[in-house]
């Protein structure tokens, strides 16, 4: 139990225990200072959704989404609130961006959204095979620099945890307005051979798409979005 509390009270921090010290974040963990009921939501209200993987069974649920690096939590809770059948999880290690997720879940009396206030790779080795129908990796750093693209989200070892987690006809929803990582992420998906590829027109989002703000700034600068959903493939089709 002490080091239960130990582990959560270092992720309300925004700081790393020492099992996950082997992978190296390079993002931000927290911005400006939270606002009083922001603050009051990350002490009482997180509490009681910090998702733990011990006591997760995806079989309990309808349907179990993940959404890893949800920003401000818009997308997230405006699909759980689309599907209150589905059981949520959002990953994500920026504090300020969680106290929003929460102030959205507050406002809209949100059930089904659970929050893993940390860097999500940690998490999956924590969780079962076939945990989730649907894995979300929306507008992610680009890291644009040659140099920093090691960094980046998609990659082989990442993706092998993704098709592990989604079950049968499970999908891996992407979306960036950053072409090259676009391009990026159709290649290693291609190479990572589980998933088939997309076809069509990649500018149309799903029916249920909800337009974030980034979303808005992003199209006001000129910038593209393109939407690639990645269906696992079955074992008949690898």
């Amino acid at each position: 139990m002490g080091t239960d509390r130990s582990r959560q009270g270092a992720q309300s921090r925004g700081e790393v225990t020492a099992g996950e010290r082997k992978f190296q974040f390079y993002g931000r963990r927290k911005g400006h200072s939270l606002r009083r009921h922001h603050l009051q939501l990350m002490e009482t209200l997180l509490p009681r959704l910090r998702f733990d993987p011990a006591g997760f069974r995806p079989d309990t649920f309808q349907a179990c989404y993940l959404e890893i690096g949800f920003g401000g939590g818009e997308h997230l809770a405006h699909q759980a609130s689309l599907h209150p059948d589905i059981r949520f999880v959002g990953a994500e290690p920026f504090i300020n961006g969680v106290a929003k997720l929460l102030a959205l879940i507050e406002e809209k009396g949100l059930q089904n959204v659970r929050v893993f206030d940390n860097d999500v790779r940690p998490l999956f080795a924590a969780l079962p095979d076939a945990s989730f129908s649907r894995i979300y990796l929306l507008y992610p750093d680009p890291w644009p620099k040659v140099r920093h693209h090691k960094r980046r989200f998609v990659s082989q070892e990442n993706l092998a945890q993704i098709h592990r987690l989604l079950g049968p006809e499970g999908q891996f929803v992407f979306a960036s307005d950053i072409t090259d990582y676009a391009d990026w992420a159709l290649d290693h998906v291609r190479q990572h051979g589980g998933f088939t590829m997309p076809d069509g027109d990649d500018s149309v989002p799903p029916a249920d798409w909800l337009e974030t703000r980034y979303e808005e700034k992003a199209k006001a600068a000129g910038r593209r979005s393109r939407y690639l959903i990645f269906p696992k493939k079955t074992k008949r089709e690898m």
